[in-house]
This record gives structure tokens, sequence and C-alpha cells, in this order.
């Protein structure tokens, strides 16, 4: 059986085709600048690059390119499109809908139209990629996974909020979480590693990119995680700002005379480490700042470690115990001096960290001394090929 699988932004398409049989990326690419002048499509197949510049308006002129990629006389993995036999897609936010991965339905279009209201940036642009699929692959079955269903374990007083109950009546606030489907693949994968069921491990994911969020993991289900309403909550990230005290919130708006749109647009995509290094979104460049003897970009760097190690203090403490610590996401498959720095607050825990096996990037390593009481790995997320298993497994149904 063979696969694609779909990630739909607001103005990208990023996507992969998988062989289920050797769970094999045959191809993979990712498309910009969707509605935009300038877009462009690189396409990944064995391990050489292809850019192909093309105006690109929408989704569905988008698939088509992804398409025309797929199919390429030259460099193409496929003869024909029947050889596709179904379409994933990660969706966002399900809101309290979706505790599973569904089969596309109209219903289920529309309680992720529901689900709009959580995830105004993602949720649109998942449909456009669905509607695309539809199109593009009338007779093919459309799969989708939702980031939020993993969490929709957490027992009602993590998922709660503080605040009058009516609004979780009228409005279903409450936490949500994300990163659903990558904190389902590495747990997995720890207790694979480590060779021991999932029933009996507690486990607490680190997903660490320019999206964070970190998520504890009791006999294989989620109990407690960072995000919460929306993707803006947690530890500080690439540009979102984590949580902070609610009052400055409306402090900013009546200092700055904000409106909420403007405040929103300050969390999200002005705060978290560019905020606080005035450089950058990327950790790289933050990095390079701080050695070059940036103090913001030190400070920026510190408040992140010192938060990371703060909520898995405070996971732990929650689980009641933890077995194993997991890093994932671009940062916790790359970020040595970040891993080093947040088990160096971790000694409580047990945690001993043997500095030869960390000075690693990018590959699957166990990172704790042969006698640290906690295991640590790095663990590469792949939420793609977790997508393709969950929509053979409801296709094959």
């Amino acid at each position: 059986m063979k696969i694609l699988v779909v990630n739909c932004g607001s103005s990208s398409l990023k996507y992969q085709l998988i062989d289920m049989e050797t769970e094999e990326v045959m191809a993979k690419g990712y498309l910009e600048r969707i509605g935009l002048d300038g877009s462009f499509l690189t396409h990944t197949v064995n391990g050489e690059k292809h850019r192909i510049e093309k105006n690109v308006s929408n989704h569905e002129e988008g698939m088509e390119l992804v398409v025309e990629q797929l199919l390429h006389s030259d460099y193409g993995v496929i003869k024909d499109l029947n050889e596709i036999d179904a379409i994933g897609h990660r969706i966002v936010h399900g809101g309290e809908r979706f505790t599973k991965s569904m089969l596309v339905t109209d219903e289920v279009i529309d309680g992720i139209k529901d689900a709009i209201q959580f995830a105004p940036l993602h949720n649109p642009a998942h449909l456009q990629g669905i509607y695309a699929c539809q199109s593009k692959f009338p007779s093919k079955p459309n799969v989708v996974v939702f980031d939020t269903a993993f969490h929709q374990t957490l027992p009602q007083k993590a998922y709660m909020y503080a605040i009058p109950y009516e609004y979780y009546d009228k409005y279903k606030i409450r936490k949500y979480g994300a990163h659903g489907t990558s904190h389902r693949f590495v747990s997995k994968r720890v207790s694979e590693v480590m060779n021991k069921p999932i029933e009996d491990l507690k486990i607490i994911v680190c997903h660490l990119g320019q999206g964070a969020s970190l998520c504890a993991v009791d006999g294989g289900k989620s109990v407690e995680t960072t995000m919460g309403l929306t993707p803006l909550a947690g530890i500080p990230m690439g540009t979102r700002s984590g949580d902070l005290d609610p009052s400055i919130v409306t402090f900013l708006m009546k200092a700055e005379n904000l409106s909420p749109d403007e405040m929103s647009n300050i969390l999200n995509k002005k705060s978290g480490k560019l905020g606080l290094s005035g450089v950058s979104s990327d950790d790289r460049d933050i990095e390079s700042a701080a050695k070059e003897g940036n103090e913001r970009a030190k400070l920026a760097m510190d408040n992140f470690t010192y938060q990371v190690a703060g909520y898995i203090g405070k996971l732990a403490v929650q689980m009641k115990g933890v077995d194993a610590i997991a890093f994932a996401g671009g940062v916790g498959e790359n970020g040595i001096d970040a891993r080093k720095d947040i088990c160096s607050y971790l000694g409580l825990l047990g945690v001993k960290l043997d500095e030869e096996k960390n000075n690693s990037k990018g590959k699957e390593v166990e990172i704790s001394t042969a006698d640290s009481k906690v295991k640590v790995f790095v663990i590469p997320t792949n939420e793609e090929l977790m997508i393709a298993r969950d929509t053979q497994e409801i296709v094959s149904k």
C-alpha cells in the first residue's frame, strides 16, 4: 500500500509518499508561498532535491504541481495515480469531538470546521488540502489524524481552567494540547528502545522546535501536556510567548491601546526567543549570537532551558514519577547545548547525562549514563509515518 501524507499550512503544502510495505519514503516535498509571488516547490527523491519555481494560487493548484513531480518522466516514483491507495492528512485541532483518527466524511469535515475557532490559521488550510485531494483523487479514501486526539485522555482536573465553568459550557474553553501525533510516535518508540511494554512506563516527551510542547505519557496515554486551548501556551517557543501572567495581556492592551488581534499577533509572532533575544526565532542564530557575547541572546536560551526543565519537574510530580525523558523536534534532536543545559537541572530526578553520547545531532540515541535513574533519549520524531500508519489501519478496515 502506498500512502500520500499531506500537511497543509495557510500558504504551504508538505507531503511524503510512503510505501507501507517497507515504510520507506519514496518522495517528499515542501511547497512554499502558495497564493503569493515567488512560490516554489522543493521535491526530494533518494536524497536528490529538485526545485520547481512556479506561481501557485491555491492548494488545488499546489496538489496538481505535486502530482506532476510524483509522475515526472525523469525522477517520478509512480507511473499512475492509481498506485496511490489513500491520503492521510494532519489536522492541528479536532476540539472535543475527535478522540481518534477518522475516515473523511461530510460529518468529519463539519467537525473540523467547528474547531476553526481554536486553530484559525491551521484548520482552514487543512480543509483546503482535503478538498484538493478529493478533487485530484476522487476515488481514493482520505483519513484525518488530529494533533489533539492523543490528549483526549487527559483527566478533567488537568484540562479544566479555573475560570467560571459557564465558559466551558458555552465555548468549550479547556486545555486541548498539540503535537499529539509526535508525542504518540516518540513515546511508543521509547518503549520499543527500552524493550518494555508502554503500559508499564512513565515517559515525558519534549517536542522542541519552532513550536514546542511537553507531554506526560503514563501507560501509553497522555495525562498532561503544556499547550492549552491553543498552541500558544506552555514553554516559550520561537515566536510564541508560552505561559505568562494573564494580567500582562490586559495591561499591555490598555498601555499600548492594542486591539485583541494586535495583542494576539504580539504573543504569537513577536514573542518567545525572538522577543527576548531581538536576534531571531531560530536557535542556531541565537546560539551563535550568544557565543559572540550577545547577552539578550544568552538570556533567551537560558530562559528556554530553565522553563523546559521546570515543566519536566512539574510533569514528573503530576505523573508521580518518570522512567524516561525523550527529546524530539528540531531543537530536541539537534540542540546539543540545549539538552545539556536542561538536563543540568534534573539531578534531583536522578538524571545523569553522558556528554559524549549527547554530542550527536539528528540521531536516535540514549544520552544518559548507565547508572542514571531516569533514561534520557533523543528520538527523531516521524509524524508523517504515524499518520501513514493510522491511514493504513483505517483504510484496511
